[in-house]
């Protein structure tokens, strides 16, 4: 019985968007967008600028309200709640541009991060009880568990400013994988960086979902985009146009005409 329960949760959607719109001074950015997202999944979103892909991320993580539709994230409706509960929730992101405290070091960026997860307060703080020095010891060994796993905890305690760009593109990663998110939102995590930063970029994000976190990610890179992703849905001028894994979308003739493009 528990089996066929664990059986059933996987097919259940961890995010499910229903008939999404949103416009901004009479033009419409996104139009009757709907979607599901499994659990363990790493599901893209592509199309041309302007399509409404940002604007996407930006409703589901609670920066824009949607005029109408419905989210469901872990089957319970989320279309009204805070940028900070959403985290709470297990909701990360990650920023197009990239967003750091470029005057904090490397490892206190992901601390930063981890705070969501913490109980110490402002009297914790000034009281000092005894939990509160475990509990930051506890999120400084985390930090740099994460800071190995990108790849960075050699310069841990660097300037995050002073990082190569594609560095601070990882660090942006591990900092959102310190809030423990079940789903992590990837807004052109490839943007900026070369060749082979993009395909440590894929390798990264495979092993982020083999870890049990659920990838939604926009990206240009169609390389990175169809060797890495489940499935995949386009949008072009706030509308779906198509959806399907990599090897039906490359050969959707809609989508070739409006995106893809021949060789």
């Amino acid at each position: 019985m528990n089996d066929q329960k664990a059986g059933a949760a996987e097919h259940q959607p961890l995010l499910k968007i229903e008939a999404l719109y949103k416009s901004f001074g009479g033009i419409q950015a996104l139009c009757d967008v709907s979607f599901e997202v499994l659990p363990g999944s790493i599901y893209a979103v592509i199309g041309p600028n302007g399509a409404g892909k940002t604007t996407l991320f930006n409703i589901i993580t609670g920066i824009y309200p949607a005029e109408d539709g419905v989210i469901f994230y872990d089957e319970r409706e989320v279309g009204n709640k805070r940028v900070h509960e959403l985290v709470h929730r297990g909701i990360a992101r990650t920023f197009q541009n990239v967003e750091l405290f470029e005057s904090m070091t490397v490892l206190e960026n992901v601390l930063v991060g981890r705070h969501v997860r913490t109980r110490c307060g402002f009297w914790g703080a000034i009281c000092r009880w005894p939990w509160v020095g475990k509990e930051e010891q506890e999120a400084h060994r985390k930090a740099m568990e994460l800071l190995a796993f990108v790849g960075l905890e050699k310069v841990a305690e660097s300037r995050s400013a002073d990082l190569p760009f594609g560095w601070q593109r990882f660090l942006e990663i591990g900092r959102a994988l310190a809030t423990d998110p079940r789903l992590l939102l990837l807004d052109e995590p490839a943007s900026g960086l070369n060749a082979v930063e993009s395909e440590q970029l894929g390798i990264l994000l495979q092993q982020i979902r083999d870890r049990g976190v659920t990838l939604l990610l926009v990206e240009h890179d169609m390389t990175l985009t169809m060797g890495i992703s489940d499935r995949i849905l386009v949008l072009n001028q706030g509308r779906k146009l198509a959806e399907g894994s990599p090897r039906e979308i490359q050969a959707d003739e809609a989508v070739i005409n409006a995106y893809l493009g021949r060789e």
